[in-house]
């Protein structure tokens, strides 16, 4: 698969793709990110490549995981530092349009519906940004035997990063997929991608769904699952 800082050669029977955080609190209009002040609309972008992502890992019969970020109803798993910051309607835990704000059960916790998981396909409820912070994530992977993660959805600088991170730290090559990413500052959605490939890629690849998907889609209609892929251009 063509990304940067070089082509990456993927097993597809020990890759996964992990869809983090494409939540309606963060991207929808009521949700937590509007209530800091945020344009949401900068994060619905990532909605269309997400989603070509998700069918074209779908077709080629790949391990996906979804992630959400949310907090038990008794803010329990919740640290104060986290929930006490800003005016307290607009905290953690507080009554927003879409129910209490990234609370577990919520409407607003929830996954946009454009990218519902289905049912076979794992949905991590994480209280941390890092994907595999108090969750069974790594457990998952290691038991389906996966190397390599194929990486998409928000924020870029912040979910995305620290998941990336922490898979880097246990072993994992990561893939993350630029336009299916977003961010509420465009600045440092640029700057967050280049600081994964940077130094000859120290936490990862980037790529874009324009250079991957070719390849999943020529896997999935004339390739059996674990045969390595290795697009050069």
């Amino acid at each position: 698969m063509a990304a940067e800082p070089r082509a990456l050669s993927v097993d597809l029977s020990r890759t996964a793709l992990i869809v983090i955080d494409m939540q309606r609190d963060f991207l929808e209009p009521g949700g937590f990110g509007a209530a800091l002040g945020n344009d949401v609309s900068l994060l619905a972008k990532a909605i269309k490549p997400c989603r070509l992502m998700l069918e074209a890992a779908r077709a080629a019969e790949m391990f996906v995981i979804h992630t959400r970020e949310g907090h038990r109803p008794d803010l329990s798993d919740a640290p104060p530092a986290k929930v006490l910051r800003g005016p307290a309607e607009r905290r953690i835990g507080a009554k927003g349009p879409m129910g209490r704000i990234l609370i577990r059960g919520e409407a607003g916790h929830d996954i946009v519906p454009a990218l519902a998981p289905l049912p076979a396909e794992p949905v991590l409820d994480k209280p941390g940004k890092g994907a595999f912070y108090q969750t069974d994530l790594d457990l998952l992977l290691r038991n389906r035997s996966v190397e390599t993660l194929l990486v998409c959805g928000v924020t870029t600088e912040v979910c995305v990063h620290t998941t990336v991170r922490e898979a880097n730290d246990r072993g994992y090559r990561c893939l993350v997929i630029g336009d299916a990413c977003g961010s509420y500052f465009p600045e440092f959605h640029e700057v967050g991608l280049r600081m994964i490939a940077a130094q000859g890629g120290i936490f990862g690849w980037v790529s874009t769904t324009e250079k991957v998907l070719p390849a999943l889609a020529r896997a999935a209609a004339t390739t059996p699952v674990g045969t390595i892929l290795e697009d050069n251009q």
